[in-house]
């Protein structure tokens, strides 16, 4: 329901690695490049953002779940961070506290964000 959030970076270009990597096999890509702001989407649509870090004191976790269409893609983007070098929070499972078809893995990005891909298909 959201249309689109964003994140400050440290490092943009670390940062927008990370994404172009893990956001493929959600199907996901960068759709706009304006120097200072990257967007990300699907269809057409840019309603993911990493930005320079422009202002606020100190971190400040921020978490984000990305849609993955089945299992395999929450896989396909766990591999692709891992091989990044992102640190692994929880890796790929049925998360059966949230509910029985929760299948999810969670990662850091470069910034230390809690980034999430989840399907929520039975498989």
């Amino acid at each position: 329901m959201l249309d689109h959030v964003g994140f400050q970076c440290a490092d943009l270009a670390a940062s927008a690695a990370f994404y172009d990597a893990v956001l493929a096999p959600l199907g996901g890509s960068r759709l706009m490049d304006v120097k200072v702001a990257i967007g990300y989407g699907t269809g057409g649509h840019a309603n993911f953002w990493i930005s320079e870090l422009a202002e606020g004191d100190g971190f400040r976790e921020s978490h984000i779940a990305f849609v993955a269409r089945s299992r395999a893609e929450v896989d396909a983007f766990f591999d692709a961070a891992v091989a990044g070098g992102a640190e692994v929070l929880h890796e790929p499972r049925i998360h059966e506290e949230y509910h029985e078809n929760y299948y999810g893995a969670f990662v850091r990005d470069p910034d230390g964000n809690n980034v999430e891909a989840v399907s929520h298909r039975p498989e």
